[in-house]
C-alpha cells in the first residue's frame, strides 16, 4: 500500500506518516524542505520512505510529485492533504492585504485543489482508494484576525465534497479531519492561549491534541474502516464541536 503525504516533515503531517509506515505502508513524504526527523525515518524504514521537496502552490512541482509517484509505484493508494501554512502575521480582516490573501489561499485552497486533481489517475488505477484532506476547526469558527486561513479552511470542506461526489464511481472515497487545538511549532506562539481556554472549558477532553492523535484517525481510514463513508467529517478536536449549556 502506498501513501503520500503533503506537508510530513514536520508538525500534524509528520505524525500521520509516522502512523502510516506504523502499519507498513510506503510513504511518500512531501515538504519545501527535508528535515532531520524525515531523515531519521528513512534510516529506519529504508526503502518505505521516499521524500519528494514540493511546494504545492507550483504546478511544476505538483506534477514533479505525481510523477515520482507514478515512475516509483505506478500507482497509489492513498492521499493525505495535509500541507497549508497559517498567515505569516495575524492581521485584522479589515487590514488584510490582496497578497497576504494570495499567499496562504494558494498553497492551502488551490495547492490542495491541483493534488487532488493531478493525482486521480493514480487513485483510480485501484479499486478502492482514498484521499483524506486535513482541515481545521477554523472550517466553521470565526477568527477574525486570520480570516484568509478560516476562509481556506472552509474551502478544504468543499473540495472534500466535490471529489467525493466526483470520485465514487470509480471506489476513491474522500474524507476530511477537522483537528482541533494541536501542539505543533504552527501553535507554538499562542500555546499558554489555548492551554488557559482548555483549562476554562473551551474542550471537554482538557488537553492540546497531540500529532498522532490525528495520525491514528488517518490511518483507521487508510485501513478501511471506514468504506462506507464518504464526503464525511471526522472532528478530532477533544470535543471542541460540541456546544455546551
Amino acid at each position: 500500500m502506498v501513501a503520500v503525504v503533503t506537508g510530513s516533515s514536520r508538525g500534524i503531517g509528520l505524525g500521520i506518516a509516522e502512523e502510516l509506515l506504523k502499519k507498513g505502508f510506503d510513504v511518500i513524504l512531501t515538504s519545501r524542505n527535508e528535515t532531520d526527523r524525515v531523515k531519521e525515518l528513512k534510516e529506519e524504514y529504508t526503502s518505505k520512505v521516499n521524500f519528494v521537496s514540493v511546494d504545492i502552490s507550483k504546478q511544476e512541482d505538483v506534477e514533479k510529485l505525481v510523477s515520482f509517484a507514478e515512475k516509483t509505484y505506478g500507482k497509489i493508494d492513498l492521499l493525505v492533504n495535509n500541507a497549508g501554512v497559517a498567515p505569516k502575521e495575524r492581521k485584522d480582516i479589515l487590514e488584510i492585504s490582496p497578497e497576504d490573501f494570495d499567499y496562504l489561499l494558494d498553497i492551502n485552497l488551490k495547492g490542495t485543489f491541483f493534488v487532488t486533481q493531478k493525482f486521480v489517475p493514480l487513485l483510480t488505477k485501484n479499486e478502492k482508494s482514498r484521499i483524506v484532506n486535513i482541515s481545521s476547526m477554523s472550517a466553521y469558527t470565526a477568527s477574525v484576525n486570520r480570516g484568509e486561513y478560516c476562509i481556506s479552511k472552509a474551502g478544504i470542506s468543499m473540495i472534500t465534497k466535490l471529489f467525493a461526489a466526483r470520485l465514487a464511481e470509480y471506489g476513491v472515497s474522500v474524507l476530511e479531519i477537522r483537528p482541533g487545538i494541536i501542539e505543533t511549532d504552527m501553535t507554538a506562539k499562542v500555546k499558554e492561549k489555548y492551554e488557559k481556554l482548555i483549562s476554562e472549558g473551551i474542550t471537554p477532553i482538557k488537553r492540546m491534541g497531540q500529532p498522532e492523535d490525528i495520525g491514528k484517525c488517518v490511518a483507521s481510514i487508510a485501513e478501511g474502516n471506514f468504506d462506507f463513508c464518504t464526503g464525511t467529517v471526522i472532528d478530532c478536536d477533544g470535543g471542541f464541536n460540541v456546544r455546551i449549556l
